[in-house]
């Protein structure tokens, strides 16, 4: 047990440039910029130094469980996948559900970026078409998939117990958000919030964007 920590202490390095790299791409391409967008990025942010100080650093869950409840897990690093730990299916569920949660993440990655430069290039204007033609808040819904696919991937307590803070966090701040939207554009925006979901497009939409692309 102590040979294997000592393994998974060497990670630690794996752990800083992981939370650098995701800290990066968070306050990059999701942009805060009043105390609020602040708050929701700080709650990510915390996830983020959370996420990785456990799947590269000290594995607080694992040590949580075996001492809490009658079971045994074993101290290697490829244990940090619980779902399929606690369930007994070893390495090779281990992959898969790493490969299933990665499929959130990117997704939700790609959403954020898709976002960002519709706001980027053409945030003066109603954006109405792309991605914003399927739904109205893409990086947020791209905040929600990273997320979730993390939680699928390398569930921790704290992880755990944060995601559905972070949510509350962004549908509150779009709630805010829309209604700014509303004051400036009136019933243009009125008339789009009718017409395109919140955060979980119709899969006609999708299929429809990506004939278009």
């Amino acid at each position: 047990m102590i040979e294997s920590y000592s393994n998974w202490l060497q990670l630690w390095p794996y752990a800083i440039l992981m939370i650098v790299i995701a800290s990066w791409v968070l306050y990059h391409f999701v942009a805060p910029a009043s105390w609020r967008d602040w708050t929701g990025a700080g709650l990510v942010q915390t996830f983020i130094i959370a996420l990785y100080a456990e799947m590269y650093g000290f594995p607080l869950t694992i040590y949580f469980l075996t001492s809490v409840l009658p079971i045994e897990i074993p101290l290697v690093h490829h244990s940090g996948h619980l779902w399929v730990t606690l369930l007994g299916y070893g390495q090779v569920g281990a992959v898969l559900e790493m490969a299933i949660g990665y499929a959130f993440v990117i997704t939700g990655l790609l959403m954020i970026v898709k976002g960002w430069i519709k706001v980027y290039f053409y945030g003066s204007r109603l954006l109405t078409d792309g991605i914003y033609s399927v739904i109205r808040h893409p990086q947020y819904t791209g905040i929600f998939l990273a997320v979730f696919g993390q939680l699928v991937h390398w569930p921790t307590i704290p992880t755990l117990a944060l995601g559905p803070v972070i949510v509350l966090a962004y549908v509150h701040l779009a709630r805010r958000e829309e209604a700014q939207l509303i004051q400036r554009y009136g019933d243009a925006y009125l008339a789009y919030r009718q017409q395109v979901p919140m955060f979980f497009p119709r899969w006609q939409a999708i299929r429809k964007l990506l004939a278009v692309q």
